[in-house]
């Protein structure tokens, strides 16, 4: 008996976490110990030295400040990531200098500076526990208004403080919405944007056409127009979130923000708000490939300065009307309806004044309509003319014949349904 309770006793205290604290055999460290060890590291059979080259600001060797040198050094090709637009921000930067850095020199580094390309851990892990960035890495910068965000089916949230509700990750809450058919189908990021191809300054090392053949039984695939003129996405993106006047109110004296009931931006300075967000099939222009895409406001921005309003100052002040083409990364198998692009002027900016529903110079703002091309431009393309809208919207024997073949092809997919 004696020999029995010695042999618990020595299995009780090699039982693992026995002997250590309850605030730590519960925690996280307890927790890790208690799984499989996972495989060792990447780079684990490396020496140090093969990285950490030097001291002073080559003492991290993933460090942007020092082009990576310690990363470089095998991966040759990936430095020049700190010369891509996701680094530099150059565009960003210019459109902040030409817009709202009229009033506020500092600007940028107040509102923007949040997402900052500081190395290669940003995006491949922290420490030496180098990884592949997965899809929620990616969206720790591609979130927001930014494309990144709707892959997954998410769209941002009206910035009143009552809308801030719901399943939040890394501190923002957003709308559910239906998410793109690759992510759907466990594609990450990479599958399309590999390094190398951002490295080199693309935006992507995959078209749609190199990995999809059209489909000649898909009636739209049959119109040559549809295949020559239009970007596959310009059918296939099903929404995007579309931000119609971005306002930043400035604050210079804090206690004027009470009944602002807004969520905080990083600068305590400046709130922000949108006169109206929408996230339906966004409209449609030409970009630089000179095809049909979609296009959304980069932003419509407005600003003003709360103290100097209350003067009777200006308010409301418009800086810049600039749409972007874009590629909403929201693709279905199926498609909008044909006059939902042939009978939709307003898709194309071209909303005629007896079908305009916001009267935005009623409320103080210098716009007509956000869909009238009239004061607004889009900085990598144009808006497509008047003139070729018409030529397109023409019932033409052969679009009549195109769109009643589309409503037999509906009908027939409803009686083999209905079948079953």
């Amino acid at each position: 008996m004696r020999w029995m309770i010695l042999f618990i006793a020595v299995c009780w205290l090699l039982e693992p976490g026995t002997l250590l604290p309850d605030s730590v055999r519960s925690g996280s460290a307890y927790a890790a110990s208690a799984v499989a060890k996972p495989s060792a590291p990447v780079h684990a059979s490396l020496a140090c030295a093969a990285c950490h080259q030097l001291g002073g600001i080559y003492s991290d060797p993933a460090s942007s400040v020092n082009r990576v040198s310690g990363c470089a050094g095998c991966h040759q090709e990936h430095g020049r990531i700190f010369d891509h637009a996701m680094a530099t921000r150059t565009a960003e930067k210019n459109f902040v200098k030409r817009s709202y850095g009229k009033f506020d020199s500092r600007f940028f580094t107040k509102n923007c500076n949040s997402c900052h390309v500081t190395g290669c851990r940003d995006c491949h892990g922290s420490g030496h526990a180098v990884t592949r960035p997965a899809v929620k890495e990616c969206q720790l910068c591609h979130k927001g208004y930014y494309t990144g965000w709707d892959y997954s089916g998410r769209a941002p949230r009206e910035d009143n403080m009552r809308y801030q509700r719901g399943i939040a990750v890394n501190g923002e809450t957003f709308l559910k919405m239906l998410p793109d058919v690759h992510y759907s189908a466990g594609m990450s990021c990479g599958s399309c944007h590999s390094m190398s191809s951002l490295s080199q300054g693309r935006k992507s090392s995959k078209k749609c056409l190199d990995c999809h053949t059209p489909s000649l039984n898909v009636i739209e695939h049959k119109i040559a127009a549809h295949m020559e003129r239009l970007e596959c996405y310009a059918c296939h993106s099903s929404w995007a979130p579309q931000e119609y006047g971005s306002f930043f109110l400035r604050f210079r004296d804090l206690k004027q923000k009470e009944g602002f009931n807004l969520k905080q931006g990083p600068d305590p300075e400046y709130l922000s708000t949108a006169y109206l967000r929408m996230q339906d099939a966004p409209p449609l222009g030409i970009n630089d490939r000179g095809k049909v895409s979609p296009i959304r406001p980069q932003f419509i921005s407005y600003y003003t300065d709360i103290m100097t309003a209350r003067n009777k100052g200006p308010e409301n002040t418009l800086l810049a009307a600039e749409w972007r083409a874009f590629f909403p990364h929201t693709v279905q198998r199926g498609t909008v309806t044909c006059e939902q692009c042939h009978e939709n002027p307003r898709r194309f900016l071209l909303e005629p004044e007896s079908q305009r529903i916001y009267q935005l110079q009623k409320d103080g703002m210098s716009l007509t309509s956000f869909w009238d091309q009239q004061g607004q431009k889009v900085v990598n393309g144009s808006f497509m003319t008047s003139s070729r809208f018409r030529s397109m919207s023409d019932r033409k024997p052969s679009y009549t014949k195109a769109y009643i073949q589309k409503w037999k092809s509906f009908l027939k997919r409803v009686e083999s349904s209905s079948q079953k």
